[in-house]
């Protein structure tokens, strides 16, 4: 168990949960259900039962640091890397791996993001346990492949290359979000499973593959050895980081490497990536109308999900089929069928009212 770690990935700004999820506190830091406990906090909670407190690292953008400290008091300084700047997940995988490894040339990772819904805990953890069991064992890139139960265009997939009874499979080919066409063949298909984005190896064979598909993101950790771990690492980091292509794990290695398994799982499984996810999940009235952490009255109203401010009442007449959020300085009023112009809102209100609305 001291050779097993974990990598939250926590720098994400939200921005597709606009506005309650804001630049200053995006959504990882939110309670979207009321539980007492953070996006963050509970990601945090679930991989402390079965890996070592002192082996959770937090990977985060610099600016979120205190933040992630008030809402982890726990944490030591050093279980927190720093991202001077966004780079997508390739760079912040390739840091916290080269930074482990110093530590532990043994340790076997699980990286996960911090902002997704687990349903069936007992379920999960037994899962990592043996996805980590599996990338100690094995020069695997191994990552949780979930069963769909519907069409769904909003995961990316991945289509299993081996069958059988074994959970563990062969992957065969990612895809990224497909069109509702597509999503159903592919949901019909039995081959194709949603991709969560949660994955395992050891450190050795993780490291391995960014010097063969990523070389030059390789390139700039490596001239960090005997600087991991010491005082000269963040100096180091704010040096090199920057220089980092900005590119996804998924395009930069999962989609060519030729030892790329998957777990098959199931574990009620969500990355509360949309509006639209959390209304999929939240207690509806019979009129199919979602409250969140506020009191509402609905009239002649249907499919619509609402959050307020704590202390407010929402009284809806006559909206079907709607997103009605406000936090803070912002009310936004959006079709649920138009969630993806959210980004596109939020780009549109800084450049006609500044940044005061982020």
């Amino acid at each position: 168990m001291e050779n097993n770690y974990c990598v939250i990935m926590s720098g994400g700004i939200g921005s597709r949960f606009w506005p309650f999820s804001r630049g200053n506190k995006p959504k990882q830091f939110l309670d979207f259900f009321g539980t007492g406990r953070s996006l963050l906090q509970q990601t945090y909670d679930r991989f402390a039962k079965i890996v070592p407190k002192e082996n959770i690292y937090i990977a985060t953008n610099e600016q979120y640091a205190e933040l992630t400290k008030q809402q982890l008091p726990e944490l030591q300084d050093y279980q927190l890397l720093l991202e001077p700047t966004r780079r997508n997940t390739a760079p912040c995988i390739a840091y916290a791996a080269y930074h482990i490894q110093a530590i532990n040339p043994k340790a076997s990772i699980v990286v996960t993001p911090a902002d997704h819904l687990i349903l069936q805990e007992h379920h999960f953890l037994k899962n990592i346990q043996t996805a980590l069991s599996f990338a100690g064992d094995n020069a695997a890139l191994l990552t949780l492949g979930v069963k769909p139960n519907r069409p769904e265009t909003g995961y990316g997939y991945i289509q299993s290359q081996t069958s059988g009874e074994s959970a563990i499979h062969r992957v065969k080919a990612f895809t990224e979000k497909p069109n509702a066409e597509l999503a159903k063949v592919f949901f019909e298909s039995g081959e194709f499973y949603w991709n969560s984005g949660i994955f395992i190896w050891n450190v050795q064979t993780i490291i391995n593959a960014f010097q063969r598909y990523l070389p030059d993101i390789a390139g700039y950790f490596e001239r960090g050895k005997g600087k991991y771990n010491t005082p000269e690492e963040k100096s180091f980091i704010q040096e090199e980081y920057p220089m980092c292509q900005n590119i996804s794990i998924d395009y930069g290695i999962m989609e060519k490497a030729d030892n790329a398994y998957m777990l098959l799982a199931d574990f009620g499984w969500s990355d509360l990536g949309t509006w639209g996810a959390l209304y999929d999940l939240a207690e509806k009235d019979d009129d199919h109308n979602a409250a969140l952490k506020c009191p509402s009255l609905f009239i002649e109203s249907t499919d619509n999900l609402v959050t307020l401010q704590d202390g407010k009442l929402a009284v809806i007449q006559g909206l079907k089929d709607y997103i009605v959020v406000e936090s803070d300085n912002v009310l936004m009023i959006c079709q649920k069928s138009e969630e993806q112009r959210i980004k596109q809102f939020v780009a549109d209100v800084n450049m006609k009212f500044g940044d005061k609305f982020r």
